[in-house]
């Protein structure tokens, strides 16, 4: 039973190696260093902001323009959250964030693409927004889930949140079992141990990254509309062409309207034209 279990362990670390790092690491080969621009997009971001936050007045400018909290109107919210992905948070160690930020943003650009990518993680992240304001919103009363009102002036979670998300939805999407305990896990041991917003909102960026790499590759709805189709320019009708009056090419074109000086003269009619005998009776008299 211990080989067999051995065995197991073996294996599944060699798959998930293969299909996490290897697989990756292989495109990245092959792309060169264009496979890693939103890696080096997302960290440029973390330092300059971190660097930025360093002065008084680049901090009120920081949190001007990335800061999200609870207490902001859903709509300032909302304009500063892609923002907020390369806010850091003041409080934790920046070098190590940037790290788990370049891995996470490198691994998933090249197993799921750049679109992808920026999908999981603005949708996880914009996630745990949402659900930290419906916590704010429910009070401190509504059976362990709801905040109380001090929390809307606690800085949201920054890239910490996309950073796990899209460790999780690479685990769920990949079958990687051990990725996604070690994640998941050390996700649940931060809330319990230490528990405030950032922790719930990991939490929410988990499972949210779990529904939507359990509907990755599912067949669309007939009721919802395919977006690579709006995407893609609608071809006008051809117009057809309108022909001008006849020239010296040729005559004009099936329904065209000849000009009122291309007339041809209409032929005189039989009472105007002089008869022969006419002609003769006026020669006899000459």
């Amino acid at each position: 039973m211990p080989a067999r279990v051995g065995a197991f362990v073996l294996r599944t670390l060699r798959n998930e190696g293969r299909t996490i790092f290897v697989d990756p690491v292989r495109r990245l080969l092959g792309r060169g260093p264009a496979g890693l621009l939103l890696a080096g997009v997302a960290v440029g971001g973390v330092i300059f902001f971190h660097a930025l936050a360093q002065r008084p007045a680049g901090a009120d400018v920081v949190r001007a323009v990335g800061g999200v909290q609870g207490d902001l109107p859903l709509w300032l919210a909302l304009l500063r959250t892609p923002v907020s992905l390369y806010v850091p948070a003041l409080d934790l160690p920046v070098w190590a964030g940037i790290t788990q930020l370049f891995l996470a943003f490198a691994l998933a650009e090249n197993s799921l693409g750049r679109a992808r990518t920026l999908a999981v993680a603005y949708a996880t992240t914009l996630a745990g927004t949402l659900t930290a304001r419906v916590m704010i919103m429910a009070g401190p009363d509504r059976w362990g889930f709801g905040l109380p009102p001090e929390a809307g002036q606690v800085l949201d979670t920054g890239p910490s949140a996309a950073v796990v998300g899209l460790f999780t939805y690479i685990s769920v999407v990949r079958r990687a079992p051990v990725v996604f305990l070690l994640t998941g896990g050390s996700m649940v041991w931060e809330s319990i141990a230490k528990p405030n917003l950032a922790g719930r909102e990991h939490l929410v960026a988990v499972a949210a990254a779990i529904v939507l790499g359990l509907l990755h590759g599912r067949r669309r709805p007939a009721w919802l509309p395919d977006p690579r189709g709006l995407l893609r320019r609608t071809k006008r009708p051809k117009r057809p062409k309108r022909s001008g009056p006849a020239g010296p090419a040729g005559p004009a074109g099936s329904g065209s309207v000849a000009a009122p000086d291309s007339v041809a003269p209409a032929a005189p009619s039989a009472a105007e034209m002089p008869s022969p005998r006419a002609d003769a009776r006026v020669n006899m008299d000459i």
